[in-house]
């Protein structure tokens, strides 16, 4: 079981960080300024505990809330006080807009998230453009590696590439002194085909590139809580969940046998089947509630049998959660 090293990454990395997509989207997380004292809360508690790293992205709020995700990391990172505070990682993801189409134009989203957020520790290209406008992607890529020399940001990271479109990218890269230190995809107990059918994490593994996995718990799936149809959520979940539902009972039930046996609760079994993968999850929470249920996922291991047990109980479901579309092989 690895964890993340701290020597070779220009900021410290934690076991387990926060998403924040969430803080800011009213389409899929029907998101109001009305909750930003409990957003708020949930950052205090997260780096209290040790979960320092926030992951966010500048398309995370649209129209009047445009940025708004990064808008609010950066006045809860100025007002916190408390443990852990040197150690807060903001990392974002920029959008390779059809419009953005230049070194420069990077740059100047990079300048502006960094605004947002009073100052930027991990930039990220927030997906690959390789499975529509390949040739887009490399003056984007050099703009990070510029935005790194401009010590406008301390390190770069990806999203959403897979094993070959990341190796491309790694030698660019590269060749201009500029280190890729993360790769997040979508991967969970739900969405494991970037590592078992692509091999990613051998791949981050020889690169030295730390493994990050968005939505550990499938958007909610995985917490128990929308195990009948007569309790899905409102809104897109709700068409999500109810087209797989019936395929992942085996999954479900499984998860609630090893919780039960642990005393935790199905999210904390999730999550810490991603920290046993040698992932680093970064779920999401709205509430103080939800981020302590997150938090008590840390400090304690499956062992190598309930591991196990969950791979067979995954690889036998029947659907598995949409991959992402821009996820790239």
């Amino acid at each position: 079981m690895s964890s993340p090293s701290d020597s070779v990454f220009p900021f410290k990395l934690p076991a387990m960080g926060c998403g924040t997509w969430a803080w800011g989207n009213r389409l899929l997380w029907n998101y109001t300024e009305s909750m930003d004292q409990d957003l708020n809360a949930v950052f205090d508690h997260c780096v209290s505990q040790g979960v320092t790293l926030f992951d966010t992205g500048d398309s995370y709020g649209t129209g009047k809330l445009s940025g708004q995700s990064e808008k609010l990391l950066g006045r809860f990172k100025a007002s916190y006080q408390g443990p852990n505070q040197d150690n807060i990682c903001l990392a974002t993801k920029l959008a390779p807009y059809p419009w953005r189409l230049t070194r420069q134009s990077m740059v100047a989203a990079g300048q502006a998230s960094s605004q947002r957020l009073g100052g930027l520790d991990l930039v990220q290209m927030h997906w690959s453009t390789a499975n529509y406008f390949p040739l887009q992607e490399g003056p984007l890529l050099d703009g990070l590696a510029q935005l790194c020399k401009q010590k406008i940001a301390k390190g770069v990271g990806l999203s959403n590439y897979g094993p070959k479109r990341l190796r491309w990218a790694y030698s660019r890269l590269s060749d201009r002194g500029i280190k890729i230190h993360t790769l997040q995809v979508q991967y969970s107990l739900l969405s494991t085909y970037p590592v078992t059918q692509l091999g990613l994490k051998e791949v981050c593994d020889e690169l030295d590139i730390q493994l990050i996995a968005y939505s550990p718990l499938a958007l909610g799936l995985l917490t128990g809580k929308y195990s009948q149809k007569s309790a899905l959520p409102k809104g897109l979940r709700k068409f999500a969940f109810g087209k797989i539902l019936s395929g992942v009972q085996p999954l479900l039930a499984c998860l609630k046998a090893v919780a039960a046996e642990k005393d935790k609760t199905m999210a904390q079994i999730a999550i810490n089947w991603c920290i046993c993968k040698g992932t680093l999850p970064i779920p999401g929470a709205k509430t103080l509630q939800q981020a302590q249920q997150n938090t008590a996922a840390l400090g304690w291991h499956l062992s190598e049998a309930e591991v196990t047990e969950l791979d067979k109980a995954s690889a036998a479901c029947t659907q598995q959660t949409t991959q992402n579309p821009f996820q790239t092989r």
